[in-house]
């Protein structure tokens, strides 16, 4: 589930950008890509030049949601019992890269643009669903957990503290950036704990009560 969330923004955000100047011959689609930041600067096959990257920092466990119920009817007679989800917030980093922004200001310019596009798509859009994605096609099997999912975005501001902590944890020196919290991904393998009739009569010495269906 969490790379069905990220992939989802990412395919909505790559929509948004080829509507707003970067067409398919621009390569939108090729120009956000889902990758770990620190490998940059380094000497792997990953070409991070020009690109909106994705990379996930860190993952949070909603903890208001941990003690939700994890009984379920089962459509007949017997409930279900199965663990409840696991509901998360991730943390989401965005970096608009040019390895050669130091040397040439339009360069640096142009990642500033490409990060006020993102932030501009955040703005206008902070709810994100596969029933509402432009890539959704009814037609084509997904399972109840993609159908389900909904994810509120909301911009993350970190402290300079903050900055440079992370950015060293990562290994290479800061570019144009900002970071979103993802909000409600639940993850959950319906594994099932056990099956049990549901109770229909209650029966004391005197009489006995049907329960009303549920």
């Amino acid at each position: 589930m969490i790379h069905d969330a990220i992939s989802l923004i990412r395919k909505e955000l790559v929509v948004y950008l080829a509507a707003h100047g970067y067409s398919p011959e621009s390569n939108a689609d090729t120009m956000v890509v889902v990758e770990n930041i620190a490998l940059f600067e380094s000497n792997s096959p990953a070409n991070l030049d020009d690109k909106i990257v994705f990379t996930l920092v860190n993952i949070e466990e909603e903890s208001t949601l941990k003690n939700t119920p994890y009984q379920k009817r089962n459509g007949g007679n017997t409930a279900r019992y199965e663990n409840p989800p696991v509901y998360l917030n991730l943390y989401l980093l965005v970096t608009s890269c040019n390895k050669t922004a130091g040397q040439n200001d339009n360069n640096y310019l142009d990642a500033l643009e490409k990060l006020s596009h993102v932030i501009r798509f955040f703005q206008g859009r902070n709810s994100f669903s596969l029933a509402t994605s432009s890539s959704y096609d009814p037609d084509k099997f997904v399972n109840d957990d993609l159908i389900n999912m909904s994810i509120k975005a909301e911009l993350y501001t970190l402290s300079f503290e903050q900055i440079n902590y992370l950015w060293a944890s990562l290994g290479g020196k800061q570019m144009p950036f900002v970071m979103y919290k993802l909000r409600l991904v639940a993850i959950t393998d319906r594994k099932l704990v056990r099956e049990v009739p549901l109770i229909e009569e209650l029966t004391n010495n005197s009489s006995s009560t049907k329960m009303p269906p549920a």
